[in-house]
């Protein structure tokens, strides 16, 4: 009995990572907004590891959706480009602030939970907009893409807007580990509205490893992954 239950707990951990990785796999979204929760009201783990953890999670389970999208062909890797040139450098500016201030100490634990649930519901408020917004001018965009060049759709409205939101994207995920799903892949809709769904899909999900990567390890270098 005691070895069973002592098990539970690996178990409980194996089938979440699983239900999280399927999920992000087929949409490129779930992966802060739902395993950091998990993490910290189901298995009780302190939110700087919780954040700190999931961000090294995210960054295996979405290298291996990238992996299978790249040789589909359906990563555009100058969309992915122009939202690491804003996210990545944010992200590390990020880290430099939570080794000042110190990821266990209680103003930041405060931060971060705040912090976390204003992403949460901003992730939910995407989510809702992406589908009610977006489900006709979608099918347009898509049927005039699938005539036009390729070239044209990876254009966005303005090169800064990818970069600058890119940043503020970069500066969530590290607070958080939320944001590089659904709020990704609605600014892509916004900043890339000709942009075909499944190339969106697979943007969201390719600039996300090296922004979970980065912010992960950082994470690690200051005792923030279990």
């Amino acid at each position: 009995m005691a070895s069973t239950v002592a098990a539970m707990p690996e178990f409980a951990f194996v089938f979440a990572g699983f239900a999280v990785g399927l999920i992000v796999g087929l949409t490129g979204v779930g992966g802060g907004s739902l395993m950091t929760p998990v993490l910290i009201f189901f298995f009780g783990v302190k939110p700087h590891l919780a954040i700190g953890t999931d961000l090294l999670f995210a960054a295996f389970t979405k290298m291996g959706g990238t992996v299978h999208l790249a040789r589909q062909r359906l990563v555009p890797w100058s969309v992915v480009g122009l939202l690491c040139a804003g996210s990545v450098p944010a992200a590390l500016s990020s880290l430099w602030l939570l080794q000042h201030l110190g990821p266990a100490s209680e103003q930041v634990q405060h931060l971060m939970t705040t912090t976390l649930g204003a992403a949460l519901l901003l992730t939910a408020a995407a989510m809702l907009y992406k589908v009610v917004a977006f489900s006709a001018q979608r099918q347009a965009a898509e049927m005039a893409a699938r005539q036009g060049s390729g070239a044209a759709a990876t254009q966005p409205r303005h090169w800064s807007l990818p970069v600058l939101l890119g940043a503020v994207i970069g500066t969530l995920v590290t607070f958080t580990s939320v944001g590089a799903g659904a709020i990704g892949v609605t600014v892509l809709l916004l900043v890339f509205p000709h942009l075909p769904l499944p190339r969106i899909i697979a943007a969201d999900i390719a600039y996300a490893v090296p922004l979970t990567l980065v912010a992960g390890l950082g994470h690690a270098s200051l005792g923030s992954v279990d």
